[in-house]
């Protein structure tokens, strides 16, 4: 296509179109809104067939920041020797109006779609009415407007088509006004339906452990999160939820030696006969561009606040098993509190926590500040897309031991008031596209202050995690985990543990696969192997089968 030819209509075109910009969105013209982008959008004609596209956001990041200009000199992108220079200068002279960005260029080579070029003929054709009715018409050559109307023949599909789509939208925009639950709230919705059965030694009953007496079960959980801003930049988070899945752990009466926490699954809960709770509440804000500040009113634990740097952390489409989800060391604290995430760079973030379990409670010894509590304090290096790792200090007091739930009994110092200082390092990389590695090591000193039972004691855990995202599909995740859970390394005598160490060392093995079937559907088949539980090698070993089904909505 000549370019000369094109020169008188992409002249009124361009100028009318960016005249129109303001006095079209004071009109509340429909089709106008594209037009703020006229010095992109009708910058190259000969772009004009380019294929159907839409906006990116980034386009519309641009088109709002665009500049007035008083001379085509003042654009350092276009020179004299350009073809459409005397264009772009007939701008200036004739009517006063260009537009380019701030850093003072025009972009003239930007591709542009027919349905693009359409909306600014539209506003072109707008504009001429409005010179017509105000008797400027003089304004508009005679060419110009033979040219326009050309140019209006020529794209009179393109703009039938925009503004029926204007017409579809309002509609929908306006049925979803009716229909919508809220203004402010967002209403999710989160099912879990869950086979789970024991294998191994730990399903017997019978000292010779030649039986299986564990019993198949059938359990769920039900979480109805309520999202909330007021601002578009806060966000209010309520928590609804039903529960009646248990601990598949085994029991003394299995001929297992003081059973530990190991076989617990990922989405137990604590009330476990479905009656509904509101489970979670915490609001969360931003303090300036590079502090968010995290309120928190019940039932928050760290994972739900801070970066716990496991793509496989997620109970209900990750891991099935507890221990799996994230270091131990999180679990020291959890209920009402307080929470900050600084961005001290690009790459680099801050992340302070304190919450206490009885900050609801007056009485002695509880409370916000003289009950259980934790304050934990994590830097997070990430550098560029490679991956996290995290460096983490948590500071604990506990009335009930050191209540992680996972691990060796010993481990746990349940009975005891405790303090403790825990010191864990994180991290996850991605290797390849689909491929995954990360783990974390955790390290606990802990103080017994309880009268006639004082002694200090070392508990320490970690894991290696290999996750592979999009798995056979978009959407799926495979995940292996191998580690120790909590094992109590060495206590004082002083301390009155049956033991002052646990006397072996078992391993945790663990493999799933989430298949997503649709975008509200998916199935989690997974195992977890478990051996020397309770790091006692007179324990057999034990063998966690789970299927998980769980929907969102």
């Amino acid at each position: 296509m000549a370019k000369a030819p094109w020169n008188f209509g992409w002249i009124i075109v361009t100028v009318l179109g960016i005249g129109v910009v303001m006095p079209a969105a004071r009109a509340g013209d429909r089709s106008i809104s594209l037009t703020q982008a006229a010095p992109v959008l009708i910058s190259n004609i000969q772009t004009v067939d380019a294929p159907e596209s839409t906006l990116t956001a980034s386009n519309e990041a641009q088109l709002d920041v665009v500049d007035q200009v008083t001379s085509v000199s003042q654009l350092s992108d276009i020179q004299p020797t350009d073809w459409a220079f005397q264009a772009l200068q007939s701008l200036v002279e004739r009517y006063g109006v260009i537009a380019g960005y701030p850093d003072q260029t025009y972009r003239g080579n930007r591709a542009l779609t027919r349905y693009e070029f359409a909306a600014g003929l539209n506003a072109a054709l707008n504009r001429i009415d409005e010179l017509l009715a105000a008797g400027t018409a003089d304004l508009v050559k005679k060419e110009d407007l033979a040219a326009v109307q050309k140019l209006q023949e020529e794209f009179a599909a393109e703009l039938a088509t925009l503004r029926g789509r204007v017409d579809a939208l309002e509609v929908r925009a306006a049925t979803l006004e009716k229909q919508q639950f809220s203004t402010t709230t967002k209403l999710v919705g989160e099912a879990i339906f869950a086979v789970v059965d024991l294998f191994g030694d730990a399903s017997s009953n019978s000292p010779n452990r030649d039986q299986d007496n564990y019993n198949t079960t059938v359990s769920d959980r039900i979480r109805l999160n309520l999202l909330t801003s007021f601002s578009g930049k806060d966000l209010l988070f309520t928590r609804l939820q039903a529960n009646n899945v248990i601990d598949p752990g085994p029991t003394a009466a299995s001929g297992f030696t003081a059973p530990g926490n190991e076989a617990r699954i990922s989405f137990d809960q604590p009330i476990d006969d479905n009656s509904v709770a509101i489970q979670q509440l915490r609001y969360s804000f931003p303090l300036t561009d590079n502090v968010r500040v995290t309120l928190v009113g019940a039932g928050v634990s760290y994972v739900d606040i801070i970066d716990v740097i496991n793509p496989l952390q997620s109970d209900s489409g990750g891991t099935i098993s507890r221990f799996g989800r994230f270091s131990p060391l999180y679990r020291y604290g959890s209920g009402a509190g307080i929470a900050t995430n600084i961005s001290l760079s690009k790459s680099l973030k801050l992340e302070l926590g304190y919450l206490a379990g009885e900050a609801e409670n007056p009485s002695f010894g509880n409370g916000l500040f003289n009950g259980d509590y934790a304050a934990l304090a994590q830097i997070v290096f990430s550098p560029g897309n490679l991956g996290k790792i995290a460096f983490t200090y948590v500071n604990a007091y506990n009335d009930n031991g050191l209540g992680h739930g996972t691990g060796s009994l010993l481990s746990n110092l349940s009975g005891r008031t405790v303090s403790s200082n825990s010191y864990g390092v994180e991290a996850n990389f991605k290797l390849i596209k689909g491929l995954e590695v990360g783990g974390w090591v955790g390290y606990t000193s802990a103080r017994s202050l309880t009268r006639g039972r004082r002694g200090d004691a070392d508990i320490w855990n970690f894991a290696l995690t290999l996750a592979l995202p999009d798995l056979g599909k978009r959407g799926n995740l495979g995940g292996i985990i191998f580690g120790m859970q909590p094992r109590l390394t060495g206590s004082d005598r002083s301390i009155g543990l049956a033991q002052r160490r646990d006397s072996d060392t078992g391993f945790h093995l663990e493999a799933f696969y989430r298949y997503r079937i649709n975008n509200n559907i998916a199935i989690t088949p997974g195992i977890i192997w478990l051996t020397a539980p309770n790091h006692n090698d007179s324990n057999g070993d034990i063998v966690v089968g789970v299927l998980r089904t769980t929907f969102t909505f």
